[in-house]
Order: C-alpha cells, then sequence, then structure tokens
C-alpha cells in the first residue's frame, strides 16, 4: 500500500491494498477506501466516510469533514458515501451528513460514480449528487441540495438549501438558484430563468431528434405558454407522447417543494 511516510492513517482505517496517500495527507479512524483509488497531498478525509473504486482526490481536498449546521452533535462522526470513479478537484470540501441528537434522524451526504468538482466547489451537509454530474470552480450546494444524474452546474453557481437540480439540466455560471431546475433544460440567471432544452447535453447523453423535439415542446407548454403550471402540465398529458422524458418532467414538476424555475 503506497503510503507517503509523512501521511497519517489512522491503524482503522481501511484501504484497500492498492490506495495511494500522498504527503501529508490525514485518513481517520472511520474512513473506508476502495482499490485504485488515489488521495493526493495536504487532504483530509474524515468522519464516517466510505468511497469506492478509482477516486481521484487532489491536493487539500477536505471530505466528510463536520457539517456546517449548528445541529450537528459536537464530536459525532457524520455519514459520507461515495462512489466510483469520482474526481475531486483541488481545495474541494465535501461535508459528512448531520447527526442529531436524535439517532433516528441522522443524515448522510452521498456522491454517485462518474462526477467531476472542479477547484473549489462545496458539497454541504446531507445533499444528494448523482452519478456523472459536473460542478465547475467555485460551486457552492446549500444543505439538503439534490442534484439528479448528469446535470451541469456552471462556475460561481449557487444552490439554495433543499432545492432540486433535475437530470441533465444544465446552470449557466455565477447563477442563484433558489427553485428547482427543471430536468433536460438550461436555466441561468439571477433572478434564473429557464431558456429551453439543453441540447448540446441532450445529444452527448444520447437523445435522439424525436426526444429532443418532445422535451423543446414540453418546454413552450410550460414556460412561453403563459398557461399556469396545472394547465400546462394538463397540456403536456394530453398533446405530448408518452416517452421516459415525458414521465420524468411531468413527476419532476409535481414533486417540487419549493417551486421550479420557469
Amino acid at each position: 500500500m503506497p503510503i507517503h511516510p509523512t501521511a497519517i492513517v489512522h491503524p482503522d482505517a481501511q484501504l484497500a491494498e492498492d490506495v495511494e496517500v500522498q504527503a501529508f495527507s490525514i485518513v481517520d479512524e472511520k474512513v473506508s477506501i476502495g482499490p485504485g483509488t488515489v488521495v493526493g497531498p495536504h487532504c483530509v478525509i474524515t468522519g464516517d466516510t466510505r468511497i469506492g473504486a478509482n477516486n481521484r482526490f487532489f491536493s487539500n481536498a477536505q471530505i466528510g469533514i463536520v457539517p456546517q449546521d449548528l445541529k450537528h452533535v459536537p464530536g459525532a462522526f457524520g455519514k459520507t458515501i461515495i462512489g466510483d470513479g469520482n474526481t475531486f478537484r483541488e481545495t474541494v470540501t465535501v461535508s459528512s451528513g448531520t447527526v442529531y441528537a436524535d439517532d433516528e434522524k441522522a443524515k448522510v451526504t452521498s456522491i454517485g460514480d462518474n462526477c467531476l468538482f472542479m477547484a473549489c466547489s462545496h458539497v454541504a451537509h446531507d445533499c444528494k449528487v448523482g452519478s456523472r454530474v459536473i460542478m465547475a470552480n467555485h460551486v457552492a450546494l446549500a444543505g439538503h441540495v439534490a442534484v439528479h444524474d448528469g446535470a451541469i452546474l456552471g462556475g460561481l453557481s449557487g444552490v439554495h438549501q433543499f432545492a432540486v437540480v433535475g437530470t441533465m439540466a444544465y446552470v449557466g455560471a455565477m447563477s442563484r438558484i433558489t427553485k428547482d431546475v427543471p430536468p433536460y433544460m438550461i436555466v441561468e440567471g439571477h433572478d434564473p430563468k429557464c431558456y429551453g432544452p439543453n441540447r448540446v447535453g441532450l445529444e452527448r447523453n444520447g437523445f435522439d431528434k424525436e426526444a429532443i423535439a418532445r422535451i423543446k415542446a414540453m418546454f413552450r407548454l410550460l414556460c412561453r405558454s403563459g398557461l399556469n403550471t396545472t394547465q400546462a402540465l394538463s397540456r403536456i398529458e394530453a398533446e405530448i407522447a408518452d416517452s421516459e422524458e415525458r414521465r420524468t418532467l411531468l413527476a419532476f414538476v409535481r414533486n417540487s417543494a419549493r417551486g421550479v424555475t420557469l
């Protein structure tokens, strides 16, 4: 196991044999790290943290750290679960889930597979980040945010606590996201607005012309028709052919707790 002599790895930490821990990094006692993972210099991996295979942590990444949540029990180990194939660039911070005085309310911060977290981005306590998500430099997720698979968040964007970013959505740089971002769409601005389908992202994810046309038609009904949301959803059900993207969009809007950015 290639561990630099200046690194501090707790004897109770569980590391696969080929995990590399570079100079001056710290891996605490309740951490588990899967094979093929590289922990760069000056990193801290702490808390009750489970990390899968083939992840890469660049210098000064701070993973599973105590949440910035005043309800967190002092000294408790919050939970963080990270999948496979993720890249955490310089100075990325991922807070653990919050541990409340009532253990039954304990939360988890989770990240899926094959995500890219660019330099100085932040995943706060109790967030749920899916797979193939890209967060550009200095993106900040507040607590309890959900980011669904394939979403991309542009640099310096901020997402309000409890907001949801839908699958394959694109959030433009320096946006202030206070409501949910609908799946498949481009949202940007301050205050943010929905500008239409994320065509480039959809094409890269294998959506054909017919699927993109359906998404564009749903966008027009939802955002440009002058109908209220209930009326627009009824028109979508009546006029757009049944498909996975139609079901996804309808369910997302109907389940939104904060309201949807239109």
